[in-house]
């Protein structure tokens, strides 16, 4: 066991550095680095694509270099952000007049990289422990992966009461002190984790091949998985899409060529599911906070509790998953959790004019629903299709957290764009002719406000109007993203039937049942 709560401190520590760096990013980094809010949006973008791309790439070669390795590499990623973070701070300090410009500049690209290597550390953390506990508890796969997702929750519950606590050094004072709190559990885990012993992962115990593994996740899973890397890399570096195309078809033949397998059908559906359930989860999350952050203030309490409120629902239920799946079986907690985060978004989209309470209520109701998501996805995943080993494990993963970034963050932004027009068109057509501009994006054109025009709005009325159809679009908006849950719940009910005609959901051992 002291294995396993190495594993979960160390996924304490992603949230830990994932909350306080947002905070932060949106924060006195805006401020100190003068930031305008496209440059935060790529400094907190740097945050999180590596993570995505280094749990897949990681989960290649994870079997080979070994689990101990990567939990190194990953502590040391974390070292190396606190360190260029604290210059990056350093190189401001006591910096005026005309050498302060690059003195931010070069504090901004300390930060940046900083962040890069802080989310290849997130995403290898993921990279370990998501193989090591499936492997450690192969009769009980979905009970204990969700016992070990609660340490994301419970990370940002522990890391946001702490930044609560450290709001004032935040706004004013030293901010590397809130960076340093990341260094608390991530010695912690090193500390537990270099005395262990890891274990063989159950695909090398039982003599399955690397070749086998690869052929589990075959030329779909790399199209899927290779191609969002690829268009991830693209909007970073602005490749051209040819460039995109090109890699993907390498990768997508190498694959079809040395495994000689498409990959597993089951696999293939559970990922096509995955990608829709990390924007519900992922991407409507910032949302909800975004939207309660109006309240929280007017009320005069920190934004930061509504997400250390929904994170605490997610930690307490995690821990007591065992239970529950025994007695619905995988399968049938998501479906349940479909059912929930539908009634929970729908409860939202209602909640515009609402109070506080009201909104919290609607929240407690899509918290329960998302709880069970990822952890439960995974484990069906490792239970279905344990030839895979760490690759499909990690790789549905890594390709859920790419999707929301590359489909589901532009998806949701679309959406709230297009609620929010419609609104306007209704209750203030002048206005709404003064200040839309067409815009493009992946899913098409589409009308939106443009900030300048409106900034440049001098009626009160008018702006007021402008607002009122923001916040109204942006929670009516939400009814449409009950579509993703919707659509997992046909596929989970096509699941279930099609485990029941086999005799029932069960879980798969690389002999047999």
């Amino acid at each position: 066991m002291a294995l396993f709560w190495g594993c979960f401190i160390a996924l304490i520590t992603t949230a830990f550095a994932f909350f306080s760096r947002i905070y932060l990013c949106e924060g006195r980094f805006a401020t100190d680095f003068s930031l305008d809010k496209g440059t935060v949006g790529s400094l907190i973008g740097a945050g999180i694509w590596p993570f995505g791309i280094s749990i897949i790439v990681f989960s290649l070669i994870i079997d080979k270099v070994g689990y101990r390795f990567a939990m190194i590499f990953s502590f040391v990623c974390y070292v190396i952000y606190i360190a260029l973070a604290c210059l990056a701070y350093g190189a401001i300090q006591g910096v005026e007049g005309a050498e302060l410009a690059a003195a931010q500049a070069k504090g901004y690209s300390l930060l940046y990289w900083g962040s890069i290597i802080l989310a290849l550390g997130n995403g290898t953390v993921e990279a370990f422990i998501n193989p090591v506990v499936a492997t450690m508890f192969s009769r009980d796969k979905t009970k204990w992966l969700n016992i070990l997702h609660a340490g994301w929750p419970g990370g940002l519950v522990i890391g946001g009461l702490i930044t609560i606590a450290l709001a004032d050094v935040a706004a004013t004072g030293d901010w590397r002190l809130v960076v340093g709190i990341i260094a608390v559990p991530a010695v912690i885990y090193l500390i537990m984790l270099l005395r262990v012993k890891f274990p063989v992962n159950e695909r090398e115990a039982a003599g399955v091949s690397y070749k086998e593994m690869l052929g589990e996740f075959g030329a779909f899973g790399a199209l899927v998985g290779f191609g969002l890397i690829f268009a991830q890399l693209a909007q970073v570096f602005t490749w051209p899409m040819w460039v995109v195309y090109v890699l993907t078809a390498i990768v997508v033949i190498a694959f079809g060529v040395y495994t000689r397998s498409l990959g597993r059908g089951i696999l293939a559906f559970l990922i096509i599911i995955m990608m829709p359930l990390a924007t519900t989860e992922i991407g409507t999350d910032g949302w909800i906070t975004g939207l309660m952050k109006v309240p929280m203030e007017a009320a005069g309490h920190n934004a930061a509790w509504v997400l250390i409120y929904t994170s605490l629902i997610m930690m307490t239920l995690r821990f007591f998953a065992g239970p529950i799946v025994h007695k619905l079986s995988p399968i049938g907690l998501l479906i349940l959790s479909a059912v929930l985060a539908i009634a929970g978004l729908f409860a939202l989209s209602k909640t515009g004019d609402s109070g506080i309470f009201v909104i919290f209520a609607a929240a407690t109701l899509y918290a329960f629903g998302k709880t069970f998501f990822w952890p439960t996805m995974l484990g069906v995943t490792s239970e279905q299709c344990p030839r895979g080993g760490a690759l499909t494990l990690n790789a549905i993963s890594g390709i859920g957290m790419i999707a929301v970034g590359i489909l589901g963050f532009p998806f949701i932004g679309v959406i709230q764009e297009k609620t929010t027009t419609a609104e306007l068109q209704q209750s203030q057509p002048a206005v709404a002719q003064q200040i839309l501009v067409e815009k493009s994006s992946v899913l098409g054109k589409y009308l939106a406000i443009d900030p300048v025009k409106s900034a440049a709005l001098t009626d009160t009325a008018q702006v007021e109007a402008v607002s009122s159809a923001s916040q109204s679009g942006q929670f009516n908006a939400l009814a449409t993203m009950a579509l993703f849950p919707a659509f997992m719940l046909l596929c989970y009910l096509a699941l279930f039937f099609y485990f029941k005609s086999r005799g029932g959901y069960k879980a798969q051992s690389i002999g047999g049942h």
